[in-house]
């Protein structure tokens, strides 16, 4: 990584901190579509994962009834980890030009659930036998792309649950599998030491745009902003899907 190259990866990271911070959208799923045409995507993978972690840890383990949402999703969270060392497989075999696509395909799902907000519903029932195949299912496309929304985002909506313990039970998620994904990255060594460290390094900037995007919402239509910036995402994951 030379000067340019990080210096553009903290400007992404400090402008997914803004939008984060201004329209409740998730850290990642932001930060990675400007990452990866900077860095590409495993370096963008790793970078990501101290500031996704800083950002999300605060709401997933200080929102309340975190034993209620840990206890109702363990499956689908415990299923996400080898998913995420499969996905980290495919990632280390396959071209990566393909798992830049798949990365672009996660970005347009997440804007287009994003605005639709499709109705879904799920049986109780039905809802518990899904959690270990999509939480393997999420598992793999994290390792595979970095990006854990799809499926955990779609499932989450199906189950009713009330705005406070559905983002709790998001970000809780995404939590767990940045933590699977770090020490994966590692293990695998496609995250190297020096690219961990600018992770760290890279909670300051992504901190201080989410604190920015939080104080911007109060004085601007938060709704047009967060609808401007997915179609930016849409824009920039059907980019990703044409390199």
């Amino acid at each position: 990584m030379d000067p340019a190259a990080i210096a553009l990866a903290l400007a992404g990271l400090f402008l997914a901190g803004i939008i984060k911070g201004g329209t409740g959208l998730g850290f990642t799923s932001c930060a990675l579509p400007f990452l990866v045409p900077a860095v590409g995507l495993p370096v963008a993978m790793t970078l990501v994962i101290a500031p996704a972690l800083a950002t999300n840890a605060g709401v997933a383990l200080g929102a309340g009834h975190f034993r209620d949402t840990a206890r109702g999703f363990w499956l689908f969270y415990v299923a996400t980890l080898p998913g995420i060392v499969i996905g980290l497989s495919l990632l280390l075999s396959i071209d990566r030009a393909i798992a830049v696509r798949a990365l672009g395909a996660c970005v347009i799902a997440y804007a287009i659930l994003a605005v639709v907000k499709p109705n879904l519903r799920l049986a109780p029932g039905l809802a518990h036998k899904l959690q270990a195949p999509l939480g393997l299912t999420n598992g793999i496309i994290a390792g595979l792309t970095g990006s854990q929304v799809v499926p955990l985002l779609p499932y989450m909506m199906s189950l009713g649950l009330e705005p406070a313990r559905l983002v709790q039970a998001i970000n809780l998620s995404v939590m767990l599998s940045s933590i699977g994904l770090a020490l994966a990255l590692a293990w695998t060594g496609i995250g190297s030491e020096f690219v961990f460290k600018m992770s760290m390094l890279a909670i300051a900037p992504a901190i201080l745009g989410v604190q920015l995007g939080s104080r911007w919402r109060a004085r601007m239509s938060a709704e047009r902003f967060r609808k401007v910036v997915l179609g930016v995402l849409f824009i920039i994951g059907v980019s990703l899907i044409a390199r």
